[in-house]
């Protein structure tokens, strides 16, 4: 049941209407992210799906981005992403990434030896857009489960 408005339980784009200034702002940054992000969309749906883990976020996690072939198998793993060998480096940085982003960012930005394995598979630009990637997810994620809006939604990107 929704914290706020009475939405149906999938609807992910109402509770936005209440603040349009920043829902539209908000709106705009994610669309930024999937259409204008630089990481390839494996990359990109790993580090997501970690993110969608830890706030455990229902519209998050079953969330697919279907038009980049990325099949359920990808998605299956995404607890495994430090061991499956269905990830590759950069995949698997990424994810680590956004795993620590999200739950120990003063140790992640402290921790040189990650920074150079950092480096070795991801350039600064594409370094920053992944920090800017899991930004949007992690509060727009946590602001949906923690307002319980949407959480019976299924999206395709």
């Amino acid at each position: 049941m929704a914290r706020i408005g009475g939405f149906a339980d999938d609807d992910i784009v109402g509770w936005l209407g209440l603040s349009p200034t920043l829902g539209g702002a908000l709106g705009s940054y994610a669309d930024a992210v999937y259409t204008q992000g630089r990481l390839d969309p494996r990359t990109r749906e790993l580090a997501r799906m970690v993110i969608a883990g830890h706030n455990e976020c229902a519209v998050c996690r079953n969330t697919r981005a279907e038009a980049t072939g990325l099949d359920e198998e990808f998605y299956l793993h995404v607890d495994d992403w430090a061991t499956w060998t269905g990830y590759g480096p950069a995949e698997r940085v990424a994810a680590e990434f956004a795993h620590r982003f999200a739950t120990d960012h003063l140790g992640l930005r402290e921790d040189e030896e990650f920074w150079e394995r950092c480096h070795g598979v991801l350039s600064d630009e594409l370094i920053v857009d992944l920090a800017l990637s899991c930004a949007l997810w992690l509060g727009q994620g946590r602001a949906l489960r923690v307002l319980d809006v949407g959480q019976a939604c299924r999206l395709t990107v």
